[in-house]
């Protein structure tokens, strides 16, 4: 199928090549979600929250919303990381209250009955979604497509929810190395042919999300988050040499300095801990940058979101740089603060050119 996108006309994608001219392009990490009465109303429409992300037309409608508020540079396919262990075979479900919960893996045998193909049939609708996003968006909005990392993935699959701790998957990842690299295995496989699906149906940029990348150690880091991403990287880069991918790996700290010549990736989105002017000497001189407003400060509105902004702007400006959260919207932020800071960032006196 051919899509209406045109690179040359995509400011998110020329900012790969250098500083922008004027203002930074903008998305915001969850641009789609509660904090929008719009989607609420669709939210309540769909049932549950993965009929939501498994119905095309509805999944595509909640993804514009945002475009048609704010003045937004891309759009970003509306699903979840957890479609993929959902896909693969493992009952997931989102509670009310709770979030997400899932039957745990709890042993090497379960492993085995993860099935690559019964993901990709599961997932038809998510691409079906991506097709009919980009043939609905203007030919100068990129449209990025995501997946969760092998390990991030790996943590809700083995803990059976969120956790704070991650004492069952830090356990087999440390004490059973061997073991856990079987189930790791299969997520590269399955993160792989979840992005090349995306970029297949129109995806235009891509983002892996390993949200629990800071939770560990040099060897782990290495181990578990760096050479997971690096084997997936290199699967999309084989069948789509051409997409720019980006890698946030929250709270990872100085693990990444040097982080996107090691895994090849072409950007990396920053949390709202990593300071400016490291992200700035050190990381911006090795690959595009972005992020990274603190949610919370987006929430509060008012002064302090300005002053952060546009020390964000004024301080990576210069570089590659597309400006982002640090982390998603939170769902109780007023519509209005996102205007608000949008503005700001298009403003000429948030910028100089």
């Amino acid at each position: 199928m051919t899509h209406s996108f045109s690179p040359a006309k995509s400011r998110l994608i020329s900012a790969f090549s250098g500083p922008a001219k004027g203002s930074p392009p903008i998305w915001l990490m969850r641009q789609a979600g509660r904090y929008l009465a719009e989607y609420r109303k669709v939210r309540t429409e769909a049932g549950s929250f993965l009929d939501l992300c498994y119905t095309p037309k509805l999944a595509m409608e909640v993804a514009l919303q945002p475009l048609r508020r704010f003045d937004l540079d891309a759009a970003i396919l509306f699903s979840d990381i957890l479609v993929i262990p959902d896909g693969l075979g493992q009952t997931v479900r989102f509670d009310e209250g709770v979030g997400p919960v899932l039957m745990r893996l709890e042993k090497t045998g379960d492993f085995a009955r993860l099935s690559l193909g019964r993901m990709e049939r599961h997932l038809e609708p998510v691409y079906e979604t991506v097709s009919l996003l980009r043939d609905a968006l203007p030919a100068e909005t990129a449209l990025i497509g995501f997946s969760g990392a092998p390990w991030t993935l790996a943590t809700y699959m083995m803990e059976g929810r969120s956790s704070r701790e991650f004492q069952i998957a830090k356990y087999w990842a440390y004490a059973r190395p061997d073991d856990f690299d079987r189930l790791i295995g299969v997520l590269v496989e399955a993160v792989a042919l979840h992005l090349s699906a995306q970029v297949k149906a129109g995806a235009n940029v891509l983002q892996i999300f390993d949200t629990w990348a800071g939770v560990f150690d040099d060897w782990g880091f290495s181990n578990w988050v760096e050479k997971p991403i690096a084997a997936v990287i290199r699967k999309v880069r084989a069948k789509h040499p051409e997409i720019p991918i980006l890698v946030f790996a929250r709270g990872a700290g100085q693990h990444l300095d040097g982080l996107a010549a090691r895994i090849d990736a072409d950007g990396l989105a920053l949390d709202w801990a990593v300071p400016l002017a490291w992200g700035r000497d050190v990381l911006q001189k090795q690959t595009l940058i972005q992020g990274n407003l603190d949610p919370g400060l987006l929430r509060l509105g008012g002064v302090a979101m300005e002053r952060a902004v546009s020390a964000i702007v004024d301080g990576w400006r210069k570089g590659r740089f597309i400006f982002n959260l640090g982390h998603g919207i939170l769902p109780d932020t007023p519509p209005q603060h996102v205007e608000a800071m949008v503005r700001l960032i298009r403003s000429e006196a948030c910028v100089t050119t």
